[in-house]
């Protein structure tokens, strides 16, 4: 579908993501130049697992780079029209083409096309130099396997940026739920516990007021997390009613997940850090501690991830707030934060 604004994309047909109309525009247009050119060169095996002659000692092995695409599938054919364009070879150079053929293919799912468009921004080819943006396009291709993408972000000192709008989602799919703040809440799916699950909710009524926590908003993260069973473990070593996996346990000096005051309170400091940090935005602290706040900080917003969002549905639909009260001094604001407070265009 396309509009004069944006055309629309999908991932695994699954999640939709805007691809900038005059960008496109002209992949469009250079579609016939193409058809009149000799023909793509043929790159080489050595020129496609480097991504350009000058990264010659790029480690090899494991990824997508180090093991390309058979070049006949559309996927390989992108990235060499793309690669094309940048250099020029065989078709009219032309920077910003090839950095919305890198785009298309990062959205697709090609980590080799995130660490080349993360390129561009680092070197400002094709797009305004951003070394941010370049952060989190490098750090998606690393999760993805590609090596070389993983050194070069440590050399850029982390993530610290979101992907470019081509790769964010388009006006998110509208939760289940309409919320509003001063609505009647509805019943309390929690009233009517069986023994052994109000117990755990008679703790968690207790000791959510001392970090600020509606005690109703703790509760819809462990029924949706855990289901009130203090043994569980994921196949992710999350662990205990509020799943915390070793790296947030430690960060809240939780030393038995598995015990349940010890494991709720470091779930409701996670939870007290993360409303902090999003400003009061449920959907965005639930997104997060589903996914991860450095998932929700690159898309700057809740992540296209049907996992995720279906996620963000359920703590929404029992906890039936779009905001919860927040310390602004626990921490700075996230960008993902500040974005969700801009006017909607």
């Amino acid at each position: 579908m396309r509009t004069r604004a944006c055309s629309i994309a999908v991932i695994g047909a699954m999640s939709a993501f805007a691809l900038c109309e005059p960008a496109l525009a002209a992949v469009d247009a250079a579609t016939t130049a193409e058809a009149d050119a000799p023909g793509l060169p043929q790159l080489s095996p050595a020129m496609s697992a480097k991504g350009r002659p000058e990264r010659e000692s790029a480690p090899a092995g494991g990824s997508e780079a180090a093991q390309p695409r058979a070049w006949g599938d559309p996927m390989s054919a992108k990235l060499a029209r793309a690669l094309a364009y940048e250099h020029g070879e065989g078709l009219p150079k032309d920077e910003k083409i090839a950095a919305a053929l890198y785009c298309e293919a990062a959205v697709a799912g090609s980590a080799e096309a995130a660490f080349e468009l993360g390129w561009m921004y680092a070197n400002g080819r094709g797009v305004a130099h951003d070394d941010a943006t370049a952060s989190a396009l490098f750090d998606l291709a690393a999760r993805h396997g590609h090596r070389y993408a993983r050194i070069t972000l440590e050399r850029l000192g982390g993530v610290h940026g979101m992907l470019p709008e081509c790769m964010r989602p388009v006006t998110p799919p509208p939760f289940d739920t309409q919320l509003a703040d001063d609505a009647d809440p509805g019943p309390d799916p929690f009233a009517n516990l069986p023994a052994d699950k109000r117990r755990i909710a008679d703790v968690v009524n207790r000791m959510a007021p001392r970090y600020g926590i509606d005690p109703r908003l703790a509760l819809s993260i462990i029924a949706v997390e855990s289901n009130f069973n203090r043994l569980a473990r994921s196949v992710k070593d999350a662990r205990g009613l509020m799943q915390l996996i070793p790296e947030t346990a430690a960060r809240f000096n939780v030393r038995n997940p598995y015990d349940v005051q010890e494991n709720v309170r470091g779930g409701l400091a996670y939870l007290r850090w993360l409303l902090a940090y999003y400003r009061g935005e449920v959907a965005l602290a639930a997104a997060a501690y589903n996914a991860g706040e450095g998932v929700v900080d690159r898309y700057g917003g809740v992540p296209p991830w049907p996992e995720t969002r279906d996620y963000v549905r359920r703590i929404l639909a029992l906890f039936h707030r779009a905001h919860h009260p927040y310390d602004p001094a626990i921490v700075e604001p996230s960008i993902a934060a500040a974005r969700a407070a801009l006017p909607a265009h």
